[in-house]
C-alpha cells in the first residue's frame, strides 16, 4: 500500500515516537510510507532528522502548526492537496486534531484513498468553554462520517468517542494501543549515571521523574505539591521534570520560591532525547495529568522496569495495574500516598518494575503496532472500495 501519514509536528511526544517506531516496519513489509508534517514549537524537540536518518520519507508542510492560523491552515491545506495528488496514496492516516482536520479535508483530492484517523486523546470536553467544546464535537462528528476507520489509543478514549457521539457508526472504531521501540528499555539493568550526574545527586537519592510536555493538561504543578507534601518525611527524595512547554516558566518560579533545602531537590532539565539513560536513573515515574489517551511515557517507564504513580485518567489504568506495577490516585493526597508506599519499601520497587515490564512487552512493541496498523489499513481500503 501507499500510505500518507499526517502529523502536525514531530516533537518528542507519543505520536511522533510511535510513527518513528512503526514506519520502518511498515516499509520493511513492502508498503510505501510518506509522512507529512509541520514544525514543532520552541523547546519541544524535533525528530525530523531522526526520521531522515532511518531512511524514511518525510516532508515538511508549509503552514502546518498547532493553534488557529487561518493563513497558515490555508497554506497547509493547499500543500497537502497537491502532495496527495502527486503521491496518490491508498490510505491517508491523520493524527490528532489539527492534522486530522486538514489532512482529512485534503484527502478528498484523492477520492480513491481510504481515510484513517487516530485520536491520541482528545480535547472535546473539559478544555474549552462549553460552546467551543460543542463546536469541536460537531466538527469531529462530521469528519468521522467521511473517515473509513477511527483509531483510539485506549478503550477509555474509544468509550469517550462513542459517548460523545463523535463516532456514530461503531463498526468504524478500533482500539490500537501505542507501540514504541522497547528493546533498549527492556535491556536496561542498573543506572546510567547520566541524569544523576547532571543533577548532582547521589546513588542513595530517591529520584522521581515527571516526563513529557509541560502543558496545562499535564498539570505538573501537582507533582510539586506531592513533592512538598513528602519532602520533609523523605529527605532523600528528589523531583525532576524532563520536558519543556508553556508551563516551564511557572514551574521555575515555583521552584525558586521554595525554601533553599527543598529548592535544591527539585529540578528542571528541559526536553531530552536520551530517554533510556534518563529512565535508567529514575526510581519512580510520576504522572499528574487531568486527561490522557494512553501515555507513551508510562509505556516506556514500564519497559524500563520503573514503578509508576499516576492519575487514573483516560487509558492510564490500562497500562498501570494499581498496587502491582504502581499506584493510581485521583488527588494530590492519593498520589502522595502512592509515592510514600514506594519510598517506604525500596526493596519492593524491582518487583513492581518487573511486572510492568511483562505487561508492556506483551502489548506495546513497535512490531505489534505496525502489525495492527497494517490490518486497519487493509480493512479501511476494503471498506472504502466497497463504498465507492
Amino acid at each position: 500500500m501507499r500510505i500518507a501519514r499526517v502529523l502536525t509536528r514531530l516533537n518528542l511526544g507519543g505520536p511522533a515516537r510511535q510513527a518513528l517506531a512503526s514506519d520502518p516496519r511498515l516499509v520493511a513489509e513492502g508498503h510505501q510510507v510518506r509522512l507529512f508534517t509541520g514544525r514543532p514549537e520552541a523547546g519541544e524537540g524535533d525528530l525530523f532528522d531522526a526520521f531522515v536518518a532511518r531512511g524514511l520519507d518525510v516532508v515538511r508542510v508549509p503552514g502546518l502548526a498547532r493553534g488557529l492560523s487561518p493563513v497558515g491552515d490555508g497554506r497547509a491545506l493547499l500543500a497537502l492537496r497537491r502532495a496527495f495528488r502527486a503521491f496518490e496514496p491508498d490510505v491517508v492516516h491523520t493524527h490528532a486534531s489539527k492534522a486530522g482536520a486538514l489532512g482529512r479535508r485534503a484527502a478528498k483530492a484523492v477520492p480513491r484513498a481510504a481515510v484513517v484517523h487516530t485520536f491520541h486523546g482528545h480535547v472535546l470536553e473539559g478544555y474549552f468553554p462549553e460552546p467551543v467544546s460543542k463546536g469541536l464535537v460537531a466538527l469531529e462528528r462530521r469528519l468521522a462520517r467521511r473517515t473509513d476507520r477511527v483509531i483510539a489509543v485506549s478503550h477509555a478514549t474509544a468509550e469517550d468517542l462513542v459517548r460523545l457521539r463523535v463516532v456514530e457508526d461503531e463498526t468504524k472504531l478500533v482500539v490500537v494501543p501505542p507501540g514504541v521501540e522497547l528493546d533498549p528499555l527492556l535491556a536496561l539493568r542498573g543506572r546510567s549515571g547520566v541524569l544523576r550526574s547532571l543533577l548532582g545527586v547521589g546513588e542513595d537519592a530517591v529520584l522521581v521523574g515527571v516526563l513529557g510536555r509541560l502543558a496545562e493538561v499535564k498539570r505538573p504543578e501537582w507533582a510539586l505539591d506531592v513533592f512538598q507534601m513528602l519532602a520533609e518525611r523523605y529527605p532523600k527524595l528528589h523531583l525532576v521534570f524532563v520536558g519543556d512547554g508553556e508551563l516551564f516558566g511557572m514551574l521555575e518560579r515555583r521552584i525558586t520560591a521554595l525554601p533553599p533545602a527543598l529548592r535544591a531537590r527539585a529540578h528542571l532539565v528541559g526536553a531530552r532525547d536520551d530517554i533510556a539513560a534518563v529512565l535508567a536513573d529514575l526510581d519512580v515515574v510520576l504522572l499528574t495529568s487531568r486527561s490522557e489517551g494512553l501515555p507513551v511515557a508510562l509505556i516506556e517507564a514500564g519497559a524500563a522496569g520503573k514503578p509508576v504513580v499516576a492519575t487514573p485518567v483516560g487509558g492510564v489504568p490500562e497500562v498501570v495495574a494499581h498496587e502491582r506495577t504502581g499506584y493510581l490516585g485521583a488527588s494530590v493526597d492519593e498520589l502522595a500516598f502512592g509515592l510514600a508506599q514506594l519510598c517506604d519499601a525500596p526493596a519492593a520497587r524491582p518487583a513492581f518494575g518487573q511486572r510492568a515490564r511483562l505487561r508492556v512487552a506483551a502489548r506495546h512493541s513497535a512490531d505489534e503496532l505496525a502489525k495492527r496498523l497494517a490490518a486497519v489499513y487493509r480493512a479501511a481500503v476494503e471498506v472504502h472500495a466497497c463504498a465507492s
